[in-house]
Formats: C-alpha cells, structure tokens, sequence
C-alpha cells in the first residue's frame, strides 16, 4: 500500500506506528558510529528541563502556607519518600535522590509523551532497558559491596534444605538475571500498546467523519485511562526499582 507523507497508508488517516520513528534532528556520525541528536533526545532535555523548572519555582518561596505548586511538588516528595521508607527501610534514605530523580524522570517523560506531536521515550525498550539495566548494575554493585560475597545467599533462601541447592539456585538465578528485561519491558509495552491505541481510535474518527462519534467518545475515555497508565507505570517502575535495592540491601 502507498504512503503518505505522515507514514499512514493509503486509506487509513493515521499511521499508529509512525509515531515511534526515530528522526535525527542533528545527524552526528564519528567513526562509523550515529551519535546524533534526535527527536527521542530533544523530548528527555525538555523532560529534564521541565521536572527542574516544576522544582526549582514550587521550592523558591517555601511558604508555610504552600501554594499549588509547592503543593504538587510536595505531593511528589512525599509520595516517593513513603515509598523508600515502605520498601527499602532507613537505609534506603541515601538512595532517595536517585529514586526521587528515576520516577520524576519517568513520570515527566510519559506524560510530556502524550502531547500531540510530541514524543515518547519510554515507548522504546531501549530506553527502558537501559534504565533497568542501569538499576540491575547498580544494586549488584550495592549488594556485593555491602555483603561481599555474602550476597550470594540471595540464590540460596536461608532455611532452605541443601539438597535443594540443585533446584532453587538456577531458578533464583534465572530470575535475577531476567530482572532488566521483566523491569524495561512492562514500562516500554504498556506504553507503546497504549500509545497505539490511541492512533488507532483517532484514525477512526478522522476515517468516519460526522459518524466518529462513538470512537470521538471511546477516544477520550481511552486518553483519560492513559494519562492513569502513564502515572502507575511511573511508580511501577521505580517500585520495583525500590524492591530491587531492598534484596541488595538485606537479602531475602
């Protein structure tokens, strides 16, 4: 089927997959590599820029008495400080800047992603892959340096019968190893198939006209329900991120 210029085939209004195209917005190639600067990169700097001006403006008075953005961003504080407190323990008060910083980062970045004409990282396992990989390396590292190999014992459970070893110790390492991908996968396919939906319902009116009523009405229903996704995949995330450095931390 033709194309057109915004990737939707012929018939069909809207291309529900064009939207994930990564486009280079400055091409930078040094030896063979593609290093440049796109679309995907552009929406984390505004991400970035726009969790710093919501902090920066919401603490600069400090009012007892908070106004509304003090209060959003004393909401969000508390929110994830609760969180590490609930999942993590007291140790996990020095990890509370990186925790703080990964949710207002993934939070930010799913829902700038649903602006139109904006763009959406996290729908992109490789982004989210690296994120998780990047936890999965650091509370390896947390754990190793703060048991030594003592923290081995989190493929064995204590208690358990030594001739189980067999059994429990590939399992246990099967699952620890499989953690990135559990962890980028629910963030990047909840997004994506939603985002997707999205399109598909919005082609459906644009396609029927005065007779896309009832998919006008489903579209906004299905818009309300992904503003609520991308909000929970946010805290799943860093969540799970939480239960991950509580295991480094004190084993099972």
């Amino acid at each position: 089927m033709a194309e057109t210029a915004n990737g939707a085939e012929a018939g069909f209004p809207v291309d529900p997959l064009y939207q994930f195209v990564i486009k280079p917005i400055v091409p930078i190639e040094i030896g063979g590599v593609d290093l440049s600067f796109t679309n995907s990169s552009l929406w984390m700097f505004i991400t970035i820029a726009a969790v710093t001006a919501l902090l920066t403006f919401a603490t600069r008075r400090r009012a007892l008495v908070p106004g509304r953005l003090q209060s959003v961003a004393e909401l969000l504080y508390e929110t994830i400080a609760n969180m590490v407190r609930d999942n993590v323990g007291s140790a996990g008060r020095a990890y509370f800047p990186f925790i703080f910083t990964l949710f207002m980062f993934v939070l930010f970045g799913n829902l700038l992603g649903m602006v139109p004409s904006s763009f959406t990282f996290t729908s992109h396992i490789v982004v989210t892959f690296f994120m998780a990989m990047t936890i999965f390396i650091a509370v390896t590292v947390i754990g190793f340096a703060r048991h030594g190999f003592g923290y081995l014992r989190l493929f064995f459970p204590h208690g358990a019968p030594a001739w189980t070893a067999i059994i429990l110790v590939p399992v246990e390492l099967i699952s620890y190893f499989s953690r990135p991908v559990s962890h980028s996968m629910r963030l990047f396919a909840n997004m994506m198939a939603g985002h997707i939906l999205l399109k598909v319902f919005a082609g459906f009116v644009l396609l029927l006209g005065v007779a896309g009523v009832v998919p006008l009405a489903a579209l906004v229903g299905i818009t309300a329900l992904e503003f609520l996704v991308a909000t929970l995949q946010a805290y799943i995330f860093t969540i799970f991120a939480c239960v991950y450095l509580h295991d480094a931390l004190y084993l099972h």
